[in-house]
């Protein structure tokens, strides 16, 4: 896995060169001008069409642990109770399709509770912060299907994973 400031010298080069990775092949270009932002793409894309492009664009493995986590819990304490709860729902129900229970993950992380709906902001972070370190594709899915939290994620080394979504409505929209 390359050093942070090694990944951050590959994408200055990279950017430098002119290089990109585009979206094209993921999202066409007739429906991006239907998408007017983040929200708008979050709540009338399909899951198929984030779950293709979350997956290429976010690496974790480029992400340190040391970056991400913090991001997490500040995204994870600013969506709304309702969301959480549905980040944390989905996050137990992917878990347990790979044998991993959620009164076992309650003990394992410190959990207060093994319940979504009385979970806290903590919780989640904690949650999120497992399954990022230990089943990237399930996080991975989880972001496709609940977007929610992707908005308030404002580290730039996470910001450029997403990219290719931000190119997508501003190559749309000159």
């Amino acid at each position: 896995m390359p050093s942070s400031d090694e990944y951050k010298r590959q994408v200055m080069h990279d950017l430098a060169k002119g290089d990109k990775e585009s979206a094209d092949d993921i999202i066409p270009d007739d429906s991006v001008e239907n998408y007017q932002n983040f929200d708008d793409f979050a709540q009338r894309s399909s899951k198929e069409e984030r779950r293709q492009l979350f997956g290429k664009s976010f690496h974790p493995d480029r992400i340190p642990s040391s970056q991400m986590e913090p991001e997490l819990q500040k995204a994870i304490a600013q969506i709304k109770p309702n969301e959480r709860n549905d980040v944390a729902k989905e996050f137990f129900s992917q878990l347990k399709k790979r044998g991993l229970h959620d009164r076992d993950l309650e003990r394992q992380l410190g959990l207060t509770t093994h319940n979504p709906g009385h979970m806290t902001a903590d919780d989640v972070s904690k949650l999120a912060a497992f399954t990022y370190h230990n089943h990237p594709d399930i996080f991975q899915e989880v972001l496709a299907d609940q977007p929610a939290m992707m908005k308030f994620l404002s580290n730039p080394m996470v910001g450029a994973a997403l990219g290719a979504i931000a190119a997508k409505w501003f190559g749309g929209h000159k």
